[in-house]
């Protein structure tokens, strides 16, 4: 379960408690919860609050390996990069979950959804779509297109969410992102300084007929990811992407 990065050139690790009210702004608020995770977790010191308003709590990024938290108008995350392995990386999911009731207030009437999300990068320099479109399309309806004349995939970006419950609360969603432009196509000239990106995130709503317990959830909702990457995700999505990426390298 702990080898997910030796299926891809990056792998972050998100949790994100989305919530119906504002959070909190106030000056102290703010720091006394960044300060609290800085106890446990003393390399991150870096703080900031970004152009779009939202507050980070972030290690220096001198390495692969980096943790950061983000407090935006309604929404905390919490992201690890390239985790050494994946209980490393819940550790600082599972404080903020811990600390969000008591230090900003979250109660569980107001967490409208709970995210976690395993986003694996893969490096390219070239047409992403086209990647996507022989990785993940195959013989499909939707490849019958690139036998028109001069066609070219510039908008090959599949985003499908299956409900994984019978009240449809707990749903998992699979997103691949390329980020070609298309001026670069129509050029031929590529920056590669951007990845193809895969996410997928694992979203419980909670139960209007009982109380959340965000933490218990959090554990299941990893729980069932990680099986789910393991089955799913590596050999149908990912090393297709790889071999596709591979082809192209050759």
């Amino acid at each position: 379960m702990n080898s997910f990065t030796s299926f891809c050139d990056d792998l972050y690790l998100d949790m994100h408690i989305n919530t119906e009210l504002d959070l909190p702004s106030e000056r102290d608020t703010i720091l006394t919860f960044f300060e609290r995770i800085q106890r446990q977790f003393p390399a991150m010191g870096n703080f900031a609050r970004k152009d779009t308003g939202e507050f980070c709590l972030e290690e220096e990024r001198d390495g692969e390996r980096f943790r950061w938290v983000t407090l935006e108008l309604d929404r905390i995350g919490s992201t690890c990069a390239n985790p050494t392995n994946l209980k490393d990386a819940y550790e600082l999911h599972a404080l903020v979950l811990e600390l969000a009731p008591y230090m900003l207030g979250v109660s569980h009437l107001d967490m409208t959804s709970l995210d976690v999300t395993f986003t694996m990068d893969f490096d390219f320099q070239g047409n992403h779509d086209e990647v996507v479109a022989d990785a993940l399309f195959g013989s499909t309806a939707f490849t019958s297109l690139l036998d028109l004349p001069l066609a070219t995939p510039i908008g090959f970006s599949p985003n499908v969410i299956v409900a994984l419950t019978e009240d449809c609360r707990t749903q998992a969603r699979i997103a691949v992102e390329p980020r070609t432009s298309v001026y670069e196509i129509r050029h031929d000239k590529y920056k590669g300084d951007e990845a193809i990106s895969l996410y997928f995130t694992i979203r419980r709503y909670p139960d209007p007929h009982g109380k959340f317990d965000a933490l218990a959830s959090f554990h299941r909702q990893c729980q069932i990811a990680e099986e789910i990457m393991a089955e799913r995700i590596i050999p149908y999505f990912a090393k297709p992407l790889i071999n596709a990426i591979a082809q192209r390298r050759k």
